[in-house]
C-alpha cells in the first residue's frame, strides 16, 4: 500500500493536532455544537417541515436553481429573511462555507481589493486565494488598521470582508468598522454565521444589534447549522448585487440547489425566533450574567474561550469534563486558532444548574 501522506500524519500526531471523527454520544450534554437555541432538538420544527414538504409532489431539488430547481420553498424562505432583516434581495445557499467561498470568488474581480479581517473565517481565505483580485488582511477588528489599509488603497472597488461575531474568539464587530466601509463606500460583506439568532433587537445580528439599517453597498451572509438548527446558508444583499451572483457565483450556477427539507426547517425556525424573542433573549442574558459572574468574562453572543495554549491539554481537559461532569465541550487546536482553546457554547436549552457547574469547574482548571 502507497501510504502517501503518511509523513504528513505523523507529524500531525507529534504536535498534538491529529484529528479523527467520533460518533456523536448522545449521553453527554452537548456544550460544543453551535446550536445556540437549541432548535435542533425541537421536534415540532421538523414536523412543520415535514407538513410543509407534503404540499408538493417531490421533496429534493433535484437541480441548480438555474436550471429547474429554484422552487417556492426556497423563494418564501428567501422572502422572509428580506422582510426580517430588511435587503432587498436574497439567496438560499448549500453551505456557510460554500457562501463565502462564492461570494468572495466572484465578488474579488481583477484590478479589485479585498480586505479581510485577519480572523477570518477559514472558507473566506479559501474564497480569497481563487479571486482575481489583490487581497490583504488588516489586525483583527482594528478600524484603525482598516482605515491605514483605506487610504492606501489605488483600486476602485474594495470588499471588506468581516464577520459579526468571531466564531473562536467570540468577540463582536467593532461599530466603526461598519461605520468606515459606508464612509469609504466599500462593499461590505458580514459573515454572521454566528450573530443571526443570538443578538440584536430582534435576533437578527450585528446590523440589528447597532440599529444600523442595510445599504446597497452590505452583503451579510448567514448560516443556517446553527442558531436556526437546519443546514445550509443565504445571501441578502441589493437586487443588484443578488443579480450579479446569480449570474457569476459559481456554487449558484453550477450546484445542486439547497435541500428542500432543510430550508423549509429553517423557515420554521425563523417563524419560531421571532415568535419567541422575548424569551430567548432572556435565556440569552441569564447566560451570559451567569459567565460573567463566575468567569469574570463578558459574553455578547453565547461562545466562551477559554486560553490553554497546549494541544494536548485541551483534549484532557475536554475528557475530564466528559468524565466528571457529562459535557461534551469544544477543543480547538491550531490551525483554527492561534493558540489551543476550550470552546464552551452556552446553548439557551441548558439547564442554568449545568451551565452553573460547567462554568464552576472552569473556574478550577489550572492553565499551565
Amino acid at each position: 500500500m502507497n501510504n502517501s501522506y503518511a509523513n504528513e500524519l505523523k507529524a500531525l500526531k507529534r504536535s498534538g493536532r491529529y484529528r479523527k471523527r467520533l460518533l456523536v454520544d448522545e449521553t453527554l450534554i452537548d456544550m460544543a455544537s453551535n446550536d445556540y437555541l437549541g432548535l435542533a432538538h425541537l421536534s415540532k420544527l421538523h414536523e412543520q417541515a415535514c407538513e410543509t414538504l407534503k404540499k408538493y409532489p417531490y421533496h429534493a431539488p433535484k437541480s441548480s436553481m438555474l436550471v429547474n430547481g429554484y422552487h417556492p420553498i426556497h423563494q418564501a424562505f428567501e422572502n422572509a429573511l428580506c422582510e426580517a432583516n430588511g435587503f432587498e434581495a436574497a439567496i438560499v445557499m448549500g453551505s456557510g462555507f460554500n457562501a463565502n467561498i462564492g461570494l468572495i470568488e466572484s465578488l474579488v474581480r481583477k484590478g479589485d481589493l479585498l480586505l479581510m479581517d485577519s480572523d477570518y473565517h477559514a472558507s473566506g481565505i479559501a474564497g480569497a486565494r481563487m479571486c482575481e483580485g489583490r487581497v490583504e488582511f488588516f489586525a483583527h477588528n482594528d478600524p484603525a488598521a482598516l482605515e491605514c489599509a483605506l487610504e492606501n488603497a489605488v483600486e476602485k472597488r474594495i470588499i471588506v470582508a468581516v464577520e459579526g461575531i468571531y466564531s473562536m474568539g467570540g468577540d463582536l464587530l467593532s461599530r466603526e468598522i461598519i461605520e468606515l466601509c459606508e464612509r469609504y463606500g466599500t462593499l461590505l460583506i458580514l459573515d454572521e454565521a454566528h450573530s443571526s439568532g443570538v443578538i440584536g433587537e430582534h435576533l437578527m445580528g450585528i446590523l440589528d444589534f447597532y440599529e444600523i439599517a442595510p445599504t446597497h453597498n452590505m452583503i451579510k451572509m448567514g448560516t443556517l447549522g446553527k442558531a436556526y438548527g437546519s443546514f445550509g446558508a443565504y445571501v441578502l444583499s441589493s437586487a443588484h448585487i443578488s443579480d450579479y451572483l446569480i449570474n457569476r457565483a459559481k456554487n449558484v450556477i453550477y450546484a445542486t440547489a439547497p435541500s428542500l427539507y432543510d430550508t423549509a426547517l429553517a423557515h420554521h425556525a425563523l417563524i419560531y425566533i421571532q415568535k419567541n424573542t422575548s424569551t430567548i433573549k432572556a435565556k440569552i442574558r441569564s447566560h451570559q450574567a451567569m459567565i460573567h459572574t463566575i468567569l469574570g468574562i463578558k459574553v455578547e453572543g453565547l461562545i466562551v474561550p477559554i486560553e490553554i495554549g497546549d494541544n494536548r491539554a485541551v483534549i484532557e481537559i475536554q475528557s475530564m469534563l466528559k468524565e466528571e461532569l457529562g459535557v461534551l465541550v469544544g477543543a480547538i487546536r491550531q490551525p483554527t486558532v492561534k493558540k489551543a482553546i476550550l470552546r464552551l457554547i452556552a446553548r439557551t436549552d441548558i439547564a442554568e444548574e449545568t451551565l452553573m457547574a460547567v462554568c464552576e469547574r472552569f473556574s478550577h482548571i489550572e492553565i499551565k
